[in-house]
């Protein structure tokens, strides 16, 4: 069975369509979104889906703690831990 970690990377280069990466091209501690993988809100809201589906996590829009739990795979991967149907 894969490691989160790794499905996690999987899904973010699967759900982003970031064909030109590997899940070796993404450090688990590096920030998803603005300078280390550049990522945006459009791509916020496609993982949170992906994820959503996924690991089968209710996401809310509203919350204030998506920034953090969305900061990098090792924040989500204790987010999906945490929250696993």
């Amino acid at each position: 069975m894969k490691s989160l970690e790794l499905q996690l990377k999987e899904l973010v280069i699967e759900s982003l369509d970031l064909e030109d990466m590997t899940v070796d091209d993404i450090p688990a501690d590096a920030a998803l979104f603005g300078d280390d993988l550049g990522l945006d809100s459009i791509d916020a809201l496609e993982l949170g889906i992906a994820i959503k589906k996924k690991f089968n996590i209710t996401l809310s829009a509203e919350d204030e703690e998506n920034r953090k739990h969305f900061y990098s795979i090792n924040t989500l991967k204790d987010f999906v831990t945490a929250n696993r149907a």
